[in-house]
């Protein structure tokens, strides 16, 4: 088997919930050692309890949702209440590239864990504090997830239909403040590599969501205009919308920006009569009148299959995909043929279908190794190989509920 190109690269995490354990998890798709510290006192929500689904599970070591974020990982298990576990992570961060933790701002420092304290025995450490509104700044303390992080960060206010007040966001926010931290620590690694220096990285949810409406900012920012919530319509294009066809909530998505494209999507509907209306001639006019395209296009799509449809209009030219449910997700043939979705056997779960790693590297893969930890399944490995404790040492400090 090829290692991935963070082979030799060990990380040591405090995280719970998703926008901290999905960091990690696609560092350990690319070959880096993950370990995470976990303690039986308060277990990471993700263990037993799905907010997304409201589903709640038994035992710490059943959560299919736990295991899709945190494949390939490592755990153990120290009460951080107490000083001997505390020094136990100290020299647990000492042998590792990279420590990450997203609790509350202070709570790290607090404990003795902070980057101040722990690069005195890991100069070149690289430290990721992932919080809601960062580390600084009259907001820092305050508690944050994923609907206030889209809130915070912008993109609640302008998702909706017109008529409609801003979108609440789920869990797709936090992957992708996790996403960005996985960046920035990639970014680190590579300054480490060059200069042999480590550095503190300070990262708020909010923020990691606000770049991604740099458009809307600059709009802003160079015209003073607030954009708001148009539902599926584009600022400037149209056709722009999705469109019912054939089934039960059955939808394709179609989005026209060119002349080239207009022409390519009427003789698709067999209306070259529509190339030639003045109403629709010119792209100005065409967002003129969207409402009335998009009642024409709505009465050709509603008794066709998507799939179909997506054929038809990509041959000629023109954007169109079904519009997707998480079922439809799944039975995708295109995803499916990419092994987008896979099988990984869990010793209490059975098999789970995760999510594949989505990169594809010709040389150095990024691949699902394994699954999720048990609940301190790598105490051993960890005390024992890594920090050179004895068996009965490790044995006592769980009896006194140190390792824990």
């Amino acid at each position: 088997m090829k290692e991935g190109p963070l082979k030799g690269v060990r990380l040591t995490e405090f995280t719970s919930a998703w926008a901290g354990p999905y960091a990690t998890c696609l560092l350990g798709f690319l070959g880096a050692e993950i370990i995470k510290v976990e303690s039986r006192v308060r277990l990471d929500h993700a263990r037993t309890l799905s907010f997304s689904t409201g589903r709640q599970f038994a035992g710490p070591d059943e959560s299919e949702v736990f295991d899709n974020l945190n494949l390939n990982k490592k755990s153990v298990t120290l009460n951080l209440k107490e000083p001997r576990a505390i020094d136990l992570a100290i020299k647990l961060a000492g042998v590792s590239d990279v420590v990450m933790e997203n609790m509350r701002p202070g709570v790290m420092p607090r404990l003795g864990l902070g980057y101040e304290a722990i690069r005195e025995t890991k100069p070149d450490l690289i430290y990721l504090s992932s919080s809601a509104c960062g580390q600084k700044g009259p907001e820092k303390e305050y508690v944050g997830y994923a609907p206030t992080f889209a809130a915070m960060g912008g993109i609640s206010w302008i998702t909706g239909y017109e008529d409609w007040p801003p979108s609440n966001f789920m869990g797709a926010i936090d992957l992708r403040s996790a996403t960005t931290a996985a960046a920035s620590i990639l970014a680190a690694l590579v300054q480490k590599q060059r200069t042999g220096k480590g550095q503190y990285i300070d990262m708020a949810s909010q923020e990691s969501i606000a770049v991604l409406i740099g458009d809307v900012m600059l709009d802003y920012m160079m015209n003073q205009r607030i954009q708001t919530r148009r539902g599926n319509k584009d600022s400037r294009i149209a056709p722009h919308n999705c469109y019912r066809c054939s089934g039960e909530d059955k939808w394709i998505s179609i989005a026209v920006a060119t002349d080239r494209e207009w022409e390519g999507l009427c003789r698709t509907m067999d209306r070259p009569d529509l190339i030639r209306d003045i109403r629709f001639a010119a792209p100005e006019e065409r967002y003129k009148y969207q409402d009335e395209l998009d009642r024409i296009i709505s009465e050709w799509t509603r008794d066709k299959e998507g799939y179909e449809l997506m054929a038809s209009l990509q041959s000629a030219g023109v954007a169109a995909a079904p519009t997707l449910s998480s079922e439809g997700l799944f039975k995708d043939p295109h995803i499916r043929d990419r092994g987008v979705f896979l099988q990984v056997e869990h010793p209490v779960i059975g098999k789970d279908w995760v999510i594949a790693p989505p990169w594809r590297f010709s040389e150095t893969p990024a691949q699902v190794n394994r699954h999720s930890p048990l609940l301190g399944e790598h105490n051993e490995y960890v005390f024992g190989e890594l920090l050179g404790m004895s068996s009965v040492e490790i044995r006592r400090l769980e009896q006194e509920k140190v390792i824990y």
